[in-house]
């Protein structure tokens, strides 16, 4: 298993996991089931953010309490799907800024294109978190966080849903620096580049598209 990785075993990250993969779940539930295990696998990605001491007072008296340095975080969604795991980041963390990433896989090359591209002026300062619900091959994943480092944050986590260990060893080659936080690494990828046994087209199901 890769150093960076870190797979999210928490009983009701699994739970939750488990009824968006059986393809009886609707749309309403596989929805909400999502936005509820980004707010689990978002505890762990959110796990090193930096601590500041401040002065407080409680009912009884002052002390010196904790809370987040500096600016919040940017969560960055990699179009479409990444959308569903943003809802329930933004449950956890109103405050955090939210880029857009947009790419597609050119049908003869297969390689990603950026067709929209949007993060806040102050990225610099922020901590980046990425969103997308599947790594499968990894090279969208990559071109992503490729681009996002051009505009240099403080730091990179990418968090996703299910990976494949293909998507995931292509990501640690490109990104050795950027940690990973998934529910589960599945088995391996079939010929046309899904998940198996993943949980089929994490966009479609989310959006009702198929």
């Amino acid at each position: 298993m890769a150093r960076n990785l870190t797979i999210v075993d928490h009983p009701l990250v699994q739970h939750k996991l488990t009824l968006m993969r059986r393809k009886e779940t609707s749309t309403a539930l596989f929805r909400q089931l999502l936005k509820e295990v980004a707010l689990l696998l978002g505890y762990e990605v959110t796990r090193a953010l930096p601590l500041e001491d401040v002065d407080i007072e409680t009912p009884l008296m002052p002390m010196k309490a904790k809370v987040l340095a500096g600016k919040k975080v940017c969560l960055v969604s990699i179009l479409r799907a990444g959308n569903g795991l943003l809802d329930g980041m933004l449950d956890l963390i109103p405050a955090a800024r939210v880029g857009h990433i947009g790419l597609y896989r050119d049908p003869a090359t297969l390689v990603p294109v950026e067709y929209y591209y949007k993060v806040p002026e102050d990225l610099p300062e922020r901590h980046a978190i990425v969103l997308d619900p599947m790594l499968a091959t990894g090279h969208s994943a990559v071109a992503a966080v490729t681009r996002l480092k051009d505009d240099r944050p403080l730091a990179i986590s990418y968090m996703c849903l299910v990976a494949a260990p293909e998507g995931v060893k292509t990501f640690v080659d490109a990104h050795p620096d950027v940690p990973v936080i998934t529910a589960a690494l599945d088995d391996r990828l079939n010929d046309h580049g899904y998940i198996l046994p993943g949980l089929g087209d994490a966009g479609d199901r989310l959006f009702g598209t198929k």
